[in-house]
């Protein structure tokens, strides 16, 4: 790993900035247009600029077929199942509880690894993984004890930072002989024939064009979010430091609350908040590295 430069401190604080702000962002775009269509409008847009980036950088697309198969193994929990729930849960669930339950993620991951792969995490995780349970416990207990709770919409979004979870220890374990952009295109690709399959069987009759406000939150996502994120996020893989990559992911769903505040006005409940700071607890049990002891760097 080489040692982050001042352009790359600079990268990854918009890059945190932009994964934040997406939450209401996104919010703003399934207020009224079908969920599965505006995220297909996101993901379209986002593989037409992640190809010219690639023609520019002359990176390779073509997807050797020996290589098919690891790829939707990574992509389908990974990639598909993630961006399909994750926006039905967000017409159900305010962004900044959202964004608190999707960030649940490296902890599923903890736990599916200790429980399935036979992986040993140190102490510190497991109190991670009680923090985040706590967390959800507490966010669902409120959704289900509401008379507008919404709790369908809660499991949904955990069963996407679950299937996330999943993901990486299916992309750890598997040797794809592609650069990594690669295979986030064709991964995206695939979710792209998904979410058009799922829009045209359930939404048809909802299609319209978007407004300006929607163009924008479309225009956001395919632009920023997805394209810019994903460049920003493999340019920096090898050169963050554990710490640096694990406070980025912590600090993400606190933007997503807070700026679900100032965007949407949203008003968060004290379960939120507590579930907040769970959630950060977590992250950090799981992400920094242990004082003392640097963190084994992974192999992207």
């Amino acid at each position: 790993m080489t040692s982050m430069t001042r352009r790359d401190a600079v990268l990854l604080l918009l890059m945190t900035l932009a994964w934040g702000f997406a939450w209401p962002v996104m919010k703003f775009g399934v207020r009224e247009l079908p969920p599965l269509f505006f995220r297909s409008l996101c993901i379209a847009g986002a593989l037409v600029i992640l190809a010219a980036y690639a023609r520019v950088a002359s990176i390779p697309l073509a997807l050797p077929r020996s290589d098919w198969l690891d790829i939707v193994r990574v992509a389908v929990p990974n990639v598909v199942i993630w961006h399909c729930a994750m926006i039905l849960a967000l017409t159900m669930l305010p962004a900044g509880r959202s964004a608190i339950l999707g960030y649940t993620m490296p902890l599923w991951a903890a736990l599916i690894g200790a429980l399935w792969f036979g992986e040993h995490p140190p102490a510190r995780h497991w109190l991670g993984v009680g923090a985040a349970l706590a967390a959800t416990s507490l966010l669902l207990s409120s959704e289900l004890s509401s008379l507008a709770g919404r709790p369908a919409g809660t499991l949904l979004i955990l069963f996407a930072a679950f299937s996330w979870g999943y993901g990486t220890h299916q992309a750890r374990r598997r040797a794809i002989h592609v650069p990594a952009l690669t295979a986030i295109f064709w991964s995206l690709s695939l979710a792209l024939v998904v979410l058009l399959a799922g829009t045209i069987l359930f939404e048809r009759d909802r299609w319209r064009s978007p407004d300006a406000l929607e163009w924008v939150a479309i225009a956001y996502n395919m632009a920023i979010s997805i394209a810019f994120c994903h460049v920003v996020w493999l340019h920096l893989a090898r050169r963050m430091p554990p710490a640096a990559s694990g406070l980025s992911m912590m600090m993400i769903p606190a933007l997503g609350v807070f700026s679900s505040i100032w965007l949407l006005g949203e008003r968060p409940r004290w379960q939120d908040y507590v579930a907040l700071g769970l959630i950060v607890f977590s992250l950090a049990t799981v992400l920094l590295p242990a004082r003392g002891r640097p963190a084994p760097v992974e192999a992207s």
